[in-house]
């Protein structure tokens, strides 16, 4: 018994001697900074300044026209975003499935391909699309007779934001895409069938059945690809650098500008302190909403 116990606790010691290294980079990397993000969001924290402020940084952004108009247009590209790429992935991924494997594969690479390009060379494509003197998007526009006249997408505030989430729409469909396809591998085959026999058609049959099987996966996607949408940031520091007159900034843009423009760190961390909270909240809420009817 007293040998078992020494074999056991050494192969624990041995365990976090091999998670030691990541341990202490969590640490040092992850939770030191968010608690000093925590604690210096009640201080003016300037390049000159780091007097205890109390709560003044979270009234005043709150009191901040430019924060709350950078929140509405985040919680747009949430609201706008989220459900498309739930929706149009699992259609895609529906479609793909019954495909060979070739087709399957085809897909796959195609949706996917924008998610490994690199931002920049995403953003460089895409800023030539909008172009509003040589952009392909006011030329098929006009030539189709939708447009008389050239627009500027990323420079009028009517359709800078759109124009924004339509880029990430591109960029956040390939994971949910893939992992769809590879959830559905695990669906019933014989509850499918047996379903058909019985009469149900092809909507009952993906309701009933089919969908029960994707929640896990459906909860994984609604969750990330929120948190990754709230945490917009590339796109609009590469193409409009929140303009024009913040109709495109995010939390995220106005987070860097205040402490990297403008270097009000206090300021920045309460901003950062507010999103990780709401972020946080809106998980908890989607947990409650697909986490009960969702069997792991």
């Amino acid at each position: 018994m007293k040998k078992a116990n020494k074999i056991r606790m050494r192969e624990t010691i041995v365990s976090y001697c091999f998670l030691a290294p990541v341990l202490i980079f969590f640490i040092i990397f992850v939770l030191v900074p968010m608690a000093m993000g925590f604690v210096t969001s009640f201080f003016n924290y300037t390049m000159t300044d780091f007097t205890f402020v109390g709560i003044d940084n979270y009234v005043r952004m709150f009191q901040d026209d430019v924060f709350i108009r950078s929140l509405i247009n985040t919680l747009i590209i949430v609201v706008g975003s989220v459900p498309v790429v739930v929706l149009f992935s699992l259609f895609v991924a529906s479609q793909t499935y019954e495909k060979s494997a070739f087709t399957r594969s085809f897909f796959r690479c195609v949706f996917f391909l924008p998610v490994v390009t690199g931002s920049v060379a995403v953003t460089v494509v895409w800023k030539w699309i909008y172009d509003p003197l040589s952009g392909i998007l006011n030329f098929a526009l006009k030539e189709g007779g939708v447009i008389e006249q050239n627009i500027s997408w990323l420079g009028d505030k009517k359709y800078a934001l759109w124009a924004i989430i339509i880029i990430l729409l591109t960029t956040s469909v390939g994971q949910p895409i893939i992992l769809y396809i590879a959830s559905m591998g695990n669906i019933d085959k014989s509850l499918v069938e047996a379903a058909r026999v019985d009469g149900a058609n092809e909507f009952q049959v993906f309701w009933k059945i089919k969908w029960q099987s994707l929640l896990p996966t459906t909860l994984y996607i609604v969750v990330i690809t929120t948190i990754n949408s709230f945490q917009c940031f590339a796109l609009i520091q590469l193409l409009t650098s929140g303009g024009p007159n913040y109709s495109t900034s995010t939390l995220m843009y106005y987070l860097y500008e205040r402490a990297f423009k403008l270097s009000e760190y206090g300021y920045a961390n309460t901003i950062g302190v507010f999103l990780a909270v709401l972020i946080g909240i809106i998980s908890f809420i989607q947990f409650k909403i697909f986490g009960n009817d969702v069997e792991y």
